[in-house]
């Protein structure tokens, strides 16, 4: 299915692609981020020390967040692993990208792309993947997360899109075989999501070194989505009894409700 470029009514364009919303893109504010869980990722990313971050992000869509890590650390070297060339393509037409960026996409999918990247070579990788609404079972796995930490540097961290039903069946899962590989782990949510209101997304963290939990906590607390952060025994105790993801014992994740668009704050 071609991507759609639809005007959201406030100066941004959401893009459709499959009938599901995969992006939002303000090209002149890229510091707006209006989907909720990247705006999560964008308050994590904010309290990592100052300076360019080389990221690499596991799926591009309309490359909303590798434009906000540009915005926010100015010459950040990105690389974007995106096997939708006409996708891509449809992108750079409808929504240029900023003058001076360095970020550079490779038509490859998550798996194959991570695999070819060099040991310690990003500081951030970002995992924000999916076809028709699911992230590809090949993605949860305790073997990539384990090649995953191999491409982070040391203390390096990981940021997480997982989807799922308020029942957690699939996040349980995920989060086994992420607790397997990261000795550090954190989840931010909204509010109504942790309480199993509706479906929704979860961006869940992984990092070998001890994660700055009271800048994540302000971060949160200021964050225009009611949202909180889990974190040690509690989300543990919340994702308990999960059996992790492995190669040939995966699956997608859950396919989400149908939706008529993306609420805008």
């Amino acid at each position: 299915m071609e991507a759609e470029f639809v005007d959201d009514g406030h100066g941004g364009t959401v893009v459709m692609l499959d009938g599901q919303p995969q992006s939002h893109v303000d090209l002149a504010d890229p510091g707006s981020l209006l989907f909720e869980y990247v705006n999560h990722f964008g308050l994590v990313l904010d309290t990592l020390p100052e300076g360019t971050l080389a990221v690499t992000h596991v799926g591009g869509a309309g490359l909303t967040f590798p434009r906000y890590v540009q915005h926010a650390r100015p010459g950040s070297p990105q690389v974007v692993l995106e096997p939708d060339t006409a996708l891509t393509e449809a992108v750079r037409r409808e929504l240029p990208l900023p003058r001076g960026h360095r970020i550079r996409v490779r038509p490859v999918d998550g798996r194959s792309g991570v695999a070819a990247l060099r040991d310690a070579s990003a500081d951030v990788v970002v995992l924000d993947a999916y076809a028709a609404g699911r992230m590809p079972a090949d993605l949860s796995t305790v073997e990539f997360l384990t090649d995953v930490r191999r491409v982070l540097r040391p203390g390096g961290l990981l940021m997480a899109n997982v989807t799922d039903e308020p029942t957690r069946e699939h996040l349980r899962r995920w989060y086994a075989a992420l607790d397997s590989v990261f000795p550090e782990t954190a989840a931010v949510a909204l509010v109504e999501v942790w309480k199993r209101r509706r479906f929704g997304n979860h961006v869940v963290l992984g990092s070998t070194a001890a994660l700055d939990l009271p800048a994540l906590t302000r971060a949160v607390a200021r964050c225009p989505f009611p949202s909180s952060l889990r974190t040690g025994e509690e989300l543990a105790r919340l994702l308990a009894g999960g059996r992790a993801y492995v190669d040939g014992d995966t699956d997608l994740s859950p396919e989400p409700p149908p939706r008529d668009g993306w609420r805008l704050r």
